[in-house]
């Protein structure tokens, strides 16, 4: 591995299911792979409510910056992937609520499927210290 990238832990997250790190960090970022709605524990929540998976997605991203040693008043970018496009109005009241007065550039994509029948999925770059 390069020597300027570190693979960031975090005792609070879910640990990757594949070949890959959670976040990483290289160049002044931090990059946050894709984040499922799946507890800590290793709950898999696609079959509650898209409030509910929402939530814990949001606080993956969480558990994720500050294993990293950032909050989400770092965060450059925000790509959001959702089964249904119709819940975007759901999805930015809780993510609006989340993200507070922070306006980090944002993407929000109707996909056909997501991974363990999910409804959302939240991959974020944020700024290192």
């Amino acid at each position: 591995m390069h020597p300027d990238i570190t693979l960031n832990a975090t005792s609070q997250g879910v640990p990757p299911a594949g070949h890959y790190s959670a976040s990483v960090t290289a160049g002044g970022f931090v990059f946050i792979s894709g984040q499922l709605p799946i507890t800590p524990e290793g709950e898999k929540k696609a079959g509650a409510s898209f409030e509910e998976q929402t939530r814990v997605v949001l606080d993956n991203i969480d558990a994720c910056l500050s294993g990293a040693g950032v909050s989400r008043q770092h965060l450059v970018s925000v790509r959001v992937y959702v089964t249904d496009i119709n819940l975007w109005p759901t999805f930015n009241a809780l993510y609006a609520e989340w993200i507070g007065d922070s306006r980090p550039s944002r993407v929000v994509a109707g996909v056909s499927e997501l991974h363990y029948g999910s409804a959302i999925e939240v991959e974020a770059i944020a700024l290192a210290q």
